[in-house]
């Protein structure tokens, strides 16, 4: 009775963490959107500033101020040394993702994002020379069809919102290849990551965005019918930035590797629907075709990892200088839990 009781209670945490996770990535997503096209703030670089100063104030309100996580210490040396080029791929992920969602609807801005496994796995075997197991390579090849099939049949197709999202993929993979190395020997979780290259963002960011931006932001200001309005709209967008990243440290803990990969692609699809029901872009049958192929193939990819991972070599298997010590080695360094932050 108590066991079932336990499994009860795991499966309902598990949903919340799910559905709560869902709710904040899309309703970021939705108003950024919102704000770019119905608030008429065209400026992804001050958006994108914005969320990294709320997300700043946030994580240093959790970790210093209410103490719910515990800070990991990082030398000062570290800082600049590993930190500050996590930070600065990391800026480039964020803006380039505001960046499309500035000239592209969210349909197919969430699409094409699902391609960052792709992204991944070639950049890893083309400068590290790393192997793959062929079924990891095989799955690929439903999230490359369905991206090609929703490109070419995408009616509010952007080139520049396009290669902005296409482009941030390939960011993201670099951010994760990256932590691979840089941030070897500090376990951070996702609150720890904000704290430590937000506030290194915002600085990257500061000066371009007011040098590019500042005199439209300022003639925004006096053109605007609602500005106080919008401003609402455009500080509680950077709030609830940061409450994603706080909801991926909680559906973390609460679900399996499985779980969390089908949630996520579910997430999309769901993305990808309420945008659609808000801005009503049209979508062709052939587009929505697309879209459900990617997702499949994101699927697949994930429990083909999952499958992969669970498995040991052979024993006896003869060494050679490019033998792959263990399995693991065959899967690509995406951590699929934490590449979701907006």
């Amino acid at each position: 009775m108590e066991e079932s009781v336990i499994f009860q209670w795991s499966v309902f945490r598990s949903l919340l963490a799910i559905l709560q996770w869902w709710g904040f990535n899309v309703t970021v997503i939705i108003m950024n959107k919102w704000i770019f096209q119905k608030l008429d703030f065209k400026f992804p670089l001050s958006v994108s500033c914005i969320h990294f100063i709320c997300s700043s104030i946030g994580a240093y309100v959790v970790i210093k101020v209410l103490k719910i996580k515990p800070l990991i210490v990082v030398e000062p040396e570290d800082r600049w040394r590993r930190i500050f080029p996590m930070s600065f791929v990391f800026c480039i992920n964020i803006v380039l993702g505001n960046v499309s969602l500035r000239f592209i609807p969210v349909s197919f801005m969430q699409t094409i994002k699902s391609f960052t496994p792709a992204t991944t796995v070639v950049l890893q075997w083309l400068v590290w020379r790393k192997y793959f197991d062929w079924r990891i390579w095989a799955s690929l090849v439903p999230i490359v069809g369905g991206i090609l099939l929703t490109s070419v049949t995408e009616l509010s197709f952007n080139m520049f919102g396009f290669c902005a999202a296409l482009f941030g993929c390939l960011a993201t993979s670099t951010k994760t290849i990256l932590a691979e190395s840089l941030l070897h020997g500090y376990k951070f979780d996702s609150i720890n990551t904000v704290y430590y290259m937000a506030p290194l963002a915002t600085m990257i960011l500061g000066l371009p965005a007011i040098l590019v931006e500042g005199s439209g932001v300022i003639n925004w200001f006096y053109t605007h019918e609602a500005v106080w309005s919008s401003l609402i709209i455009i500080l509680s967008s950077g709030l609830l930035a940061f409450c994603l990243n706080f909801s991926i440290f909680y559906v973390i803990h609460s679900t399996t590797a499985v779980t969390f990969n089908v949630a996520g692609n579910l997430k999309v699809a769901f993305a990808v629907l309420i945008s659609w029901m808000i801005f009503r872009n049209p979508i062709s049958v052939m587009n929505a075709v697309g879209c459900a192929i990617t997702l499949v193939g994101c699927t697949f990819y994930g429990y083909v990892r999952h499958l992969l991972s669970q498995q040991q070599p052979p024993p006896g298997t003869p060494r050679t200088p490019r033998t792959p010590r263990s399995r693991m080695e065959l899967l690509p360094l995406v951590n699929d839990k934490l590449d979701d932050k907006v």
